[in-house]
């Protein structure tokens, strides 16, 4: 048996490393500021590029796909050359994958404060940056595939079964969810609409908690966590049904995001059959790593690194329960679109990904530069200071969440919302985004401790680029024996099974929305948006107003007291994307339009945008004074109208050339309405006449009034 020479490339997991701890400090400090923004407006800082709504994207993907994704790359490059005992398949293709990540994470960093977002969310990108994403993900499941070819290791570890699934789902999650026909080089519409675009848009996005933040992370879990207690996995056999069932039923659970929603009933029972069924793979994967430590408990409590990773299982296990449980419909009936989903984000966010991270680097980074830990009761000190972070910022979230809710649900005993001004709902939960806010500074003030540790450990040591090592070359021989142990040893065939298990439940939800009529019934006064509303809507998107508020009015009493009539499926089907949102910061929007219960005449709004405090004092919500100074950028009405009609929008061919007219005669109606007011002075041709007409729209095609268009 021959010995074959080789080296690890240990560069490339440094670089991905620095850009995890830079991006991780970007996108905490980000984070920490929209969590400001919540309880001290002027925190917006009164200019377009940092208000809430452009940088809460900004937050979200910069730790995303940033933070977590360069710590993702880190810990599979490093772990993948030892699993199968060979050099990556190639150096160039790695360095495409690093540095055009980062050039993706600049983009991104670039056009979402200028407020060139899609509005989808974790999906807000524009369409160049969606195609770059796509390439260097290819580049990144080619070196992979290619390295797992020329293994010398026979055998698969269930850490690569987890980094294989990763690369297949996410490629078709991000292809599909990411289908846009191009107006310009930075503005798309989805080519889904209203209920489709929503389950396309939650099937992606759950999953994309599920197969970028979870599977890899379980793959980073089963090779750190016993390489760092120095223990073996617990159970080889619960590690194949923990995958198994695991990526075969995650796949079908998004539309829980959806329940009480104008989705297609079958669909969000699908969702939550599907999401209880989760929580046993799920606990399965959290039971197998705190397993792993029996023996080692004593370390636990000595040790930096196992601390971080024991309450990373274990929060991976409280928000997999917490999942299942926010997917019955009585109990999200109290949650959905309260703060406590924030909350149970950021349970998986700060507790799983984040802490399973800071392992993992106070793991590596010794270890890469032969060198030991600087300070081990700094490290010691991270982790108290950010599990209390974790603590003061979840249960807060939690509480308030249970506060909003019951407060928008309450009825006096004369059966009158008991809190019919929604801001009421709002300004009591206030505290609670302080202590949330206050959580987050000790978590990020953990993090800068870690990034001083982590220099004076590299800076103490000598960086080791090129690991030597060796090993026997794989003989192809024929192995007598079957089951999983085969599998493990036929990674094309692996490969194929794992894009069949994922694919079923996409297949099954999506397909029939699309084949069967029935689950979007057309509504005959259902009309497109008028050119001048088609801009405003794309004001609306651009300023992020979905990330405060929803436009879905479900079938509660409260609500349909609160706002008007629920919200038909057949009313979005012009609606390229979907604005359901997923929180309410702010009341729900779908109901806002002239005729409508509580519809506000055009200078409520003119004044509401300028200054919200002035129509409504105590609100959190920003100034927005640049859309009465910016003038309406119409280049590419006609565009628009001409991409709408090839998406199905009925507009009459050759309406593109009249377009502006209308727009402009529409806008002037509006202006000269709100000019015959005493303190408003205004002119047609300025992006606040556009965003009005929007709202003045929602939700009235179901309840239209022969004055509407006139007022």
């Amino acid at each position: 048996m021959s010995i074959e020479k080789f080296s690890y490339d240990n560069k490339i997991v440094k670089y991905f490393i620095i850009a995890t701890v830079v991006f991780g400090v970007i996108g905490m400090l980000v984070g920490l500021t929209i969590a400001t923004q919540l309880f001290l407006p002027a925190a917006n800082f009164n200019i377009p590029y940092t208000t809430f709504g452009r940088i809460r994207p900004l937050h979200t993907n910069a730790v995303i796909f940033a933070f977590v994704g360069n710590a993702m790359f880190a810990g599979i490059y490093y772990s993948l050359q030892r699993l199968l005992k060979t050099r990556m398949f190639s150096d160039t293709l790695s360095w495409i994958n690093f540095w055009g990540w980062q050039l993706i994470i600049l983009a991104a960093a670039i056009t979402l404060p200028l407020g060139l977002t899609t509005s989808k969310e974790y999906a807000e990108l524009e369409w160049p940056i969606d195609i770059a994403i796509a390439i260097v993900w290819v580049v990144f499941g080619i070196n992979m595939i290619g390295t797992i070819l020329k293994r010398r290791e026979r055998h698969m570890y269930v850490a690569i079964w987890f980094y294989i699934a990763t690369f297949v789902t996410v490629a078709i999650l991000h292809i599909f969810n990411s289908l846009e026909l191009p107006v310009s080089l930075f503005k798309s519409y989805s080519i889904y609409a209203g209920v489709q675009d929503a389950l396309v848009q939650w099937w992606y996005g759950h999953n994309a908690v599920a197969f970028f933040l979870t599977t890899p992370f379980l793959g980073i879990m089963y090779y750190y966590l016993p390489k760092a207690a120095n223990r073996p996995v617990y159970s080889y056999k619960l590690s194949i049904i923990h995958f198994w069932s695991l990526i075969f039923i995650y796949i079908w659970a998004g539309p829980h995001h959806l329940l009480y929603t104008a989705l297609p009933d079958w669909a969000q029972s699908l969702g939550t059959v599907f999401s209880v069924m989760l929580i046993a793979p799920s606990w399965g994967g959290m039971l197998n790593g705190l397993m792993t430590l029996r023996g080692a408990w004593d370390r636990v409590r000595e040790d930096p690194v196992l601390k971080f990773m024991v309450v990373a299982v274990t929060a991976y296990g409280m928000s997999t329960f917490e999942g299942p449980m926010l997917s019955l419909k009585n109990f999200n009936a109290i949650t959905h679109f309260t703060d406590w989903i924030i909350g149970h984000v950021h349970v998986g966010g700060l507790g799983w990904n984040g802490f399973l991270t800071f392992g993992m680097l106070y793991w590596l980074v010794p270890r890469m530069w032969q060198t030991k830990l600087y300070s081990r009761n700094l490290a010691n000190l991270h982790f108290w200071i950010g599990t209390l972070g974790i603590i003061l910022y979840v249960l807060p979230l939690y509480w308030g969440g249970v506060v909003q809710s019951l407060m928008w649900k309450e009825f006096t005993e004369d059966g009158f919302l008991m809190y019919g001004n929604f801001l009421d709902t709002v300004t009591k939960i206030i505290p609670f985004y302080m202590i949330r806010a206050t959580g987050g500074l000790l978590y990020f003030t953990g993090v800068i401790f870690m990034v001083y540790n982590l220099i004076k450990t590299a800076k103490s040591g000598t960086f080791l680029a090129n690991e030597e090592a060796e090993a026997p070359a794989l003989e192809k021989v024929k192995i007598a024996g079957g089951g999983h142990a085969a599998l493990e040893r036929k990674p094309v065939l692996f490969t194929v099974l794992a894009l069949i298990a994922v694919a079923i439940g996409g297949i099954a939800e999506i397909v029939p929305t699309y084949l069967v009529k029935s689950n979007i019934p057309t509504i005959p006064s259902v009309k497109p948006y008028t050119p001048l509303e088609l801009e405003g809507r794309d004001i609306y998107i651009r300023e992020g107003c979905n990330n405060c508020h929803s436009q879905m009015v479900r079938p509660f009493r409260s609500e349909t007291e609160r706002y008007g009539q629920y919200s038909k499926a057949g009313e979005f089907v012009y609606d390229h994307p979907f604005l359901w949102g997923s929180r309410r910061t702010g009341p729900d929007l779908h109901r806002e339009g002239l005729g409508n219960k509580n519809a506000k005449p055009h200078a409520w709004h003119f004044k509401h945008m300028y200054d919200p405090r002035i129509t409504s004092p105590g609100s959190i919500m920003p100034n927005y004074p640049w859309l009465h100074e910016n003038t309406l950028d119409i280049s590419h009405t006609a565009d628009k109208i001409k991409a709408m009609r090839k998406l199905g929008v009925p507009y009459q061919k050759g309406y593109e050339k009249i377009a502006v007219d209308d727009l402009k005669a529409q806008a002037q109606q509006i202006a000269d309405a709100l000019n015959a007011e005493e303190d408003i002075t205004t002119s047609a041709d300025k992006e606040i006449i556009a965003l009005i007409a929007y709202l003045q729209r929602l939700g009235t095609d179901i309840n239209v009034k022969e004055d509407v268009a006139s007022n």
